[in-house]
């Protein structure tokens, strides 16, 4: 099973979708039976409501389920109420934000297209505070927070059970100076300690590797329980988009697919940034 309370949350609602839908009921039929609003259950769902343990106690008796499952399901439960290291930062982490590191934190698998700054796991200090001084809302303190929780996520690619993580970078970004040059020669020594980890692959999509799918950044994660679907994410300036089903990923493994056979190998990506580095440095 898996650990953040967000994971925790999001297996609870996969169970409880799969139990209705093996009634063969529609959520305001079982709505109806339990004196529920139908509403109520697609929250349930949906993971967009919180469940207490009464109510898993009202739905297992209405499907019927063994009494091991529902003490599973309560547990569950109960286990998403608790707060991730990373709400302890406040107005820091956004609440859109925060549902996707309670995912990352559990990936076993991670697929990332960076197209316009380098990956977040690989930032150096200087790089994200500069970054996220952009956010004119953003205060010195929410700057502060938010760059703590960016270093600590760092920890998972270097953690003993550290995800497969695959990284594609367009040169844009690799090229792009953020801050100063002096900066910039920190933050590509750091990309290039970082993809010398034993289960990180970096490649770079050159200026001149001609068509490729054209998809905006984009993260996938894959999870260790097959109970868990994969999931795609996508971040804007207030919000993000989480896509799982069946067609999202079978197409964003493609256009993944479609950049890697256009990037560089890794072993060319790494020269490459090595070039951009001496570059910096004139």
């Amino acid at each position: 099973m898996a650990g953040s309370p967000t994971a925790r949350r999001r297996r609870l609602s996969i169970e409880l979708k799969k139990l209705r839908e093996q009634s063969t009921l529609t959520c305001a039929q079982v709505g109806a039976a339990l004196d529920w609003s139908g509403s109520k259950v697609n929250r349930m769902e949906t993971g967009s409501g919180r469940i207490q343990p009464s109510d898993i106690d009202a739905l297992c008796r209405f499907y019927n389920t063994s009494e091991v499952l529902r003490e599973f399901l309560k547990s569950l439960a109960r286990q998403a109420k608790t707060r991730g290291w990373w709400q302890v930062h406040g107005s820091g982490v956004p609440e859109w934000f925060s549902i996707y590191i309670g995912l990352e934190q559990d990936a076993s698998t991670f697929r990332q297209y960076q197209c316009e700054l380098l990956p977040g796991l690989m930032q150096t200090t200087a790089y994200a505070c500069e970054l996220h001084k952009t956010g004119a809302h953003m205060t010195a303190d929410d700057i502060d927070r938010a760059v703590r929780v960016r270093l600590e996520r760092q920890s998972m690619l270097t953690r003993p059970d550290a995800p497969d993580a695959w990284f594609i970078v367009n040169e844009g970004a690799v090229r792009n100076v953020i801050g100063d040059r002096a900066l910039m020669r920190e933050q590509l020594e750091r990309i290039l300690e970082s993809a010398e980890l034993p289960t990180v692959t970096l490649q770079v999509l050159p200026f001149d590797s001609g068509t490729y799918p054209a998809t905006g950044s984009f993260t996938m994660l894959g999870f260790p329980d097959p109970e868990d679907p994969d999931i795609i994410y996508r971040d804007g300036i207030t919000d993000a988009v989480y896509l799982e089903g069946e067609h999202h990923v079978r197409e964003y493994t493609r256009a993944f697919d479609g950049l890697r056979a256009a990037a560089l190998s890794p072993q060319r990506s790494t020269e490459l940034i090595k070039s951009a580095l001496k570059d910096s440095s004139r």
